[in-house]
């Protein structure tokens, strides 16, 4: 190899180690045109320094976390992929955590037919991963955020994982209502199941007679009278009324993920009812659905400051 062809290779080293966070894998060098001696002897003199098998630091031996995350799918070879808890860290949705030891193992997923050797690595093997499983963040191969939220639902307790799936709708990743539907288009996949069961228990609704259903049989457990319903108050039609308390109760349209619009038309409403001396009060569907306790708590606190008389309980 001239010198030429020596500064012309080493910039293009350089270029790749850039835009892969430090490293550069043996398979990209002998690709290039590296002879296997040349490799060794650029170790030796400090040039590269070896962090996996098969993958060498550039330059220096410190990396950052991406540098080692990109090492760690460098060493696994063609078609690996950040997944599972790593993931979620790269995508932002859930913090790196370092395990009993004190280390952090990187979740890799693999073709089923693969077994690479990777120390530090928990590997995960599937058949295959379809193209709307597979994305790259700052130059990582990685699971996308909806196969990633999946993926999180086979080994996080249910409030984690909702807690992931609310920073992936913060952030911008995937918003609750697209990630049921895709969720529904899997239905027997690993994984689903828990993930539908969050986001059921947050997208839940119920008709007008069964929600009217359930709440009035929370209201009578609450000790309240039994209020008006779909009433005109202020000109404008509300769920639930107690004239004599003026109290209001909305139970909203209660998709996981309202829109600022709708959002914005509700306060407006609810500052007109206010500005007239009426409290209101806006319950999910859900919340009928699965938190009675709560419902009935608030129900029975208002009703005791507005009207302790009418307290029967």
């Amino acid at each position: 190899m001239g010198t030429q062809s020596v500064h012309k290779s080493a910039e293009t080293i350089w270029s790749i180690a850039a835009r892969q966070h430090g490293v550069v894998s043996r398979r990209q060098l002998l690709s290039l045109g590296w002879h296997p001696e040349a490799i060794k002897h650029r170790m030796r003199k400090g040039r590269l320094h070896p962090i996996r098998r098969g993958v060498y630091a550039v330059g220096r031996p410190l990396l950052t976390e991406r540098g080692n995350w990109m090492a760690a799918v460098l060493a696994a070879g063609p078609d690996a992929f950040l997944s599972h808890r790593t993931a979620a860290a790269l995508w932002g949705i859930r913090p790196a955590r370092a395990n009993l030891e004190g280390t952090r193992l990187v979740d890799l997923t693999v073709e089923a037919h693969r077994r690479p050797r990777c120390v530090g690595v928990r590997l995960h093997r599937v058949h295959a991963l379809v193209d709307e499983d597979r994305a790259e963040r700052d130059g990582i191969p990685v699971t996308s955020p909806f196969r990633t939220l999946i993926d999180l639902a086979l080994v996080l307790p249910l409030g984690e994982l909702e807690r992931a799936i609310n920073e992936a709708d913060r952030l911008g990743w995937i918003d609750p209502e697209t990630l049921r539907s895709m969720a529904e288009a899997r239905t027997g996949q690993h994984g689903v199941g828990p993930l539908r069961a969050v986001l059921d228990r947050r997208t839940f609704t119920l008709t007008d007679s069964e929600l009217e259903r359930r709440f009035i049989r929370l209201v009578r457990r609450a000790g309240l009278p039994v209020p008006l319903t779909q009433h005109l108050v202020n000109g404008v039609r509300v769920d639930f009324y107690w004239p004599e308390l003026r109290l209001i109760v909305e139970t909203d349209g209660l998709r996981y993920h309202r829109t600022p619009s709708q959002q914005a038309k509700d306060r407006i409403r609810d500052q007109g009812h206010a500005a007239q001396g009426f409290i209101v009060l806006r319950f999910t569907h859900a919340q009928v659905a699965f938190d009675a306790g709560g419902v009935i708590s608030t129900l029975r606190a208002v009703m005791s400051r507005q009207r302790p008389t009418l307290w029967t309980r």
